[in-house]
């Protein structure tokens, strides 16, 4: 049985989600099921629960994303949760921020393929582009790292005021414990659990919401993103 073939019917809940973007939607899980699998960007045991596990659980990220904001999904892997939420959310400004170079070759496909002209792949390392790439009100970022060592990576990308949301699991409340002192001392200043999906996927998708405040990143990394912007460079793929 090829991998194609294991792809799941799509559920009911999928044309709800994505409207308009449907077959989209069904067009890009054809992907991840094919090249997806065959290029080693996801295994071939997700894709019997692509929809319920991947991209409807990434989609309603966009529950609690404000209107018209930019976005920076950092580790982007595959597109996720970068593109449902790109799907969902025509009104949103999306980078996917991702180093390795055959999944930001898999990105700048997709994106192409299926027309998404709010969505810009970039090439590198968080740490990398800072200063770089325009500071964003969200950054979104799904199995990359520990909360406390995304936050290191993530909230120094934002702009004063703005916010980042990591879907989590079922460890999301211990990795929010144990990251209180480090996000505090990069400029948080309110954190919260979400549950987002009601309806849509069970269990619902854990969202770990992080604030910031004027200074994302703290002081340090404000001098950093100051002489990132003089000297940096940064690669883009659209």
């Amino acid at each position: 049985m090829t991998e194609a073939a294991e792809l799941p019917p799509v559920p009911e809940e999928a044309q709800a989600v994505f409207g308009d973007r449907y077959a989209d939607a069904v067009r890009y899980a054809e992907l991840l099921a094919e090249a997806g699998v065959q290029r080693g960007l996801i295994g071939p045991r997700e894709v019997p629960r692509l929809w319920e596990r991947h991209l409807l659980n990434c989609a309603v990220l966009s529950e609690v994303v404000p209107e018209g904001v930019t976005v920076c999904d950092v580790g982007s892997g595959a597109g996720l949760p970068g593109i449902p939420l790109a799907l969902v959310r025509e009104d949103l400004k999306i980078t996917l921020l991702e180093p390795l170079l055959r999944r930001t070759n898999f990105l700048a496909e997709v994106v192409e393929l299926l027309g998404l002209d709010h969505v810009t792949v970039v090439r590198g390392r968080a740490e990398e582009v800072m200063g770089t790439l325009p500071p964003v009100h969200v950054v979104t970022a799904r199995a990359v790292a520990p909360l406390d060592r995304l936050a290191t990576w993530g909230i120094p990308l934002l702009r004063p005021y703005g916010e980042m949301l990591a879907l989590k699991g079922d460890t999301a409340e211990e990795e929010l414990k144990a990251a209180a002192t480090a996000l505090s001392k990069l400029g948080a200043v309110e954190t919260s659990i979400l549950h987002v999906g009601e309806g849509v996927v069970d269990p619902r998708s854990t969202v770990v919401r992080v604030e910031v405040g004027e200074s994302p990143g703290g002081v340090r990394f404000a001098a950093k993103r100051a002489k990132a912007a003089r000297t940096g460079r940064v690669r883009r793929r659209r």
